[in-house]
């Protein structure tokens, strides 16, 4: 069973520890690898962020932030990220987070969600997201340097949440 709840300050050294082997494998995020803990807590809950935890067994095994993705015109739709426990992996977490997302979004008045540079070498996310009703709307070629596969595109997603608000 996997709940989801609002971040907290003492859950710091739970992020890190989700967020550290991700950032440092360097093969889904943007992320410089070698990141220090202070710039990728700040990163993961900077300003305009709300972040979650996702919580199985006592422990933290996920977290995702959702954000709006642009001023003016554009603050309408919101961007996530998403990180789960390595261990975790396979067992529905990304799943049960990306359903809070798309209601919180939603109940936060959102009418989208846009993710802006979703790996394509990261089957497990682009299937997750695909199946959620996320469309590939763009794909930038060769846009993302992968530490073993080279150059990879990077996908920009889409999904309308008129139908999660009601």
């Amino acid at each position: 069973m996997v709940t989801i709840r609002a971040f907290e300050a003492h859950d710091e050294a739970a992020l890190w520890s989700l967020l550290e082997p991700v950032f440092r494998a360097g093969d889904t995020y943007s992320i410089d690898p070698d990141i220090p803990r202070d710039a990728a807590l700040a990163y993961w809950c900077g300003p305009g962020r709300t972040v979650f935890v996702a919580e199985s067994a006592g422990g933290v095994v996920g977290s995702f932030y959702l954000v709006r993705n642009q001023g003016g015109g554009g603050a309408h739709v919101c961007n996530c990220g998403f990180v789960s426990d390595v261990a975790a992996r396979g067992r529905g977490v990304g799943r049960v987070m990306l359903t809070h997302a798309l209601d919180a979004a939603a109940k936060a008045g959102f009418r989208a969600m846009q993710f802006n540079f979703v790996v394509s070498t990261n089957v497990r996310a682009v299937d997750l997201w695909q199946r959620a009703g996320f469309v590939v709307v763009g794909r930038l070629p060769g846009a993302f340097l992968h530490p073993s596969r080279g150059y990879v595109d990077a996908l920009v997603m889409y999904r309308v949440l008129d139908e999660v608000a009601e």
